[in-house]
């Protein structure tokens, strides 16, 4: 019975260890950038296995090292402070990263005010850089772009 208690324990070392391994290695992946859970399962698919996955992300959400709202909020000031892009187009690059439309959509709703003063900024931005154009041409474009004109 001893021996068989002694092979149990020696197979949870090894498991702990190939855990330990693993979730060091999805660690780095999050800490060189930050990451999507999403973002996390698409790269590691396969490489992992499924359940392990799950307890890695697990506590890598417990230990608030992968927060998809925290996400969502660095992509968006850095889409502000970078880029000008309508919400629509926020939203569109937020979901390609595999976030969850609620998530987005929550965020959207708190910040909105924000949110929409920064795209009527953009929107003089563009007035601004497409001076020659017709107020027609310039109408359609920002409606392509996804601002509400």
């Amino acid at each position: 019975m001893k021996i068989i208690e002694n092979f149990e324990s020696s197979l949870d070392i090894e498991k702990l260890k190939k855990m330990d391994e693993q979730k060091t290695k999805v660690f780095k992946y999050i800490t060189y950038k930050k990451r999507t859970e999403q973002e996390v399962r698409n790269k590691f698919k396969g490489q992992i296995e499924e359940e392990m996955l799950e307890e890695i992300i697990d506590y890598l959400k417990e230990a608030n090292y992968l927060n998809d709202y925290d996400f969502i909020e660095r992509q968006v000031n850095e889409y502000m402070n970078l880029k000008t892009l309508s919400i629509k187009e926020i939203k569109y690059k937020l979901m390609t990263k595999g976030l969850d439309r609620k998530l987005i959509e929550e965020y959207i709703d708190k910040n909105y005010d924000s949110l929409n003063e920064y795209e009527k900024k953009c929107i003089e931005k563009i007035k601004q850089k497409k001076k020659e154009s017709t107020e027609e041409e310039i109408r359609q474009y920002l409606y392509r772009k996804g601002y509400k004109v």
